[in-house]
């Protein structure tokens, strides 16, 4: 069994539970009925740059979205895993841990993608009737799926510790908050400690991607992020053996 055979088990998984489905649905509704009240009151009030500031406002309620679909979709990953007792068994065949964990990880995000991607039919729909700064868009749909990655490496990690859904996806719904209200309460900390703040906080560098830009530090940000959490993920796996356990 390799990445790939974990990555499809985990969708047939994903796509024989009506859970996707659902959380897909309400995620499509919301995002639309955010699109539909973003360009009626940019319409409204005539004047205001379109252009940027609709798309600018609509990725930042994606992201929100996001933040409350994620945990919901990243849960179940391993610790269900746990409960059922199948992880004990996976960890029988002759399965690289690096596999398990990587193949659930990128089974997840493939799903999300796929998710995010209806969001696409918006910037299709105005453009017919709006000239749309595609660049822009897209360049704010690579920080969408960007932070994503981050949000769902987050959140297998978090799966790993508990054999409880519930659990997981409480707690990991509280740490990616916490990434987001990190720096929010400037009053609360010294001039000294502001900067690192904002430099740890999860959701300040989604900004220049909102906005239509790239900056190759939040993209070296997200992807450390990511990185890490898988890696302390995978180390988790590795403790088992330290504690004797086959």
């Amino acid at each position: 069994m390799t990445t790939l055979a974990i990555v499809r088990k985990e969708l047939q998984l994903y796509f024989t539970s009506p859970l996707v489905y659902v959380l897909g649905a309400v995620f499509l509704a919301l995002s639309g009925y955010l699109f539909y009240t973003n360009l009626h009151w940019f319409v409204l009030y005539g004047g205001m740059n379109l252009e940027r500031g609709l798309w600018e406002i609509q990725f930042h309620d994606m992201r929100r979205l996001l933040l409350f679909l994620v945990p919901m979709l990243t849960m179940r990953l391993l610790a269900e895993e746990r409960r059922l007792g199948t992880l004990e068994l996976l960890w029988t065949y002759p399965l690289r841990d690096g596999s398990i964990v990587f193949g659930k990880y990128l089974a997840c995000l493939a799903v999300l993608a796929l998710v995010i991607a209806g969001t696409l039919a918006y910037p299709m729909l105005l453009a017919r009737l709006h000239p749309v700064n595609l660049p822009a868009v897209l360049t704010g749909y690579v920080g969408l799926l960007l932070l994503a990655s981050a949000f769902v490496a987050c959140g297998l990690f978090v799966s790993s510790l508990t054999d409880s859904q519930l659990v997981a996806g409480a707690a990991t719904y509280g740490v990616l908050l916490f990434f987001w209200l990190l720096n929010w309460n400037e009053a609360a900390v010294s001039d000294g400690a502001l900067p690192w703040l904002r430099v740890l906080s999860l959701f300040d560098h989604f900004e220049v991607f909102a906005q239509g830009g790239i900056d190759t530090r939040d993209v070296a940000y997200f992807g450390l992020f990511t990185l890490c959490f898988l890696c302390v993920t995978l180390l988790g796996f590795e403790s088992r053996r330290w504690r004797g356990v086959r």
